[in-house]
């Protein structure tokens, strides 16, 4: 039989980290240590497209969860701020892709370090042994969620 209290445990602990990570005082903090200063709901597709290649909105809107008008418009004003270009494709004139710009990529650079420098004053403090595990099992928990939803 399952340990129902370490499940609701576990429940109780993503809903409570889940509330935290999106935040707007959390983003705040990110891109206030970046030195960034950029609408806080573009910066989820700035650093989801420096990951990846250059990708359509329709692709991008189902990656960050988001409806495709909405992407769109924040694409346009990312594309606006000189971050992200979206140049035609030889394939396909209306597709439009968009990718990052080397502004772009200095950006997240910065808000990559804040989040390095963030993530590990959070964990200085825990033993080198928790350390070392709590990456591997939340991508571990991570993958088991994504095998689920097939």
């Amino acid at each position: 039989m399952r340990d129902t209290c370490n499940v609701d445990a576990i429940a109780a602990a993503l809903i409570e980290l889940t509330g935290l990570l999106n935040s707007p005082r959390q983003d705040e903090v990110l891109l206030g240590a970046a030195g960034v200063s950029l609408d806080r709901a573009l910066f989820p597709l700035l650093v989801r497209l420096s990951a990846s290649p250059a990708m359509g909105v329709a692709q991008m809107a189902d990656k960050v969860g988001r409806d495709p008008s909405t992407v769109s418009r924040q694409i346009a004003k990312l594309e606006r701020l000189g971050l992200v270009e979206r140049p035609s494709s030889e394939a396909d004139m209306r597709v439009r892709a968009a990718a990052i710009t080397e502004a772009g990529a200095r950006t997240v650079q910065a808000i990559t370090q804040a989040r390095r420098r963030l993530l590990g004053e959070l964990v200085a403090d825990w033993p080198a042994a928790d350390q070392a595990a709590f990456p591997e099992l939340l991508q571990r928990f991570a993958q088991a969620i994504k095998d689920r939803q097939g």
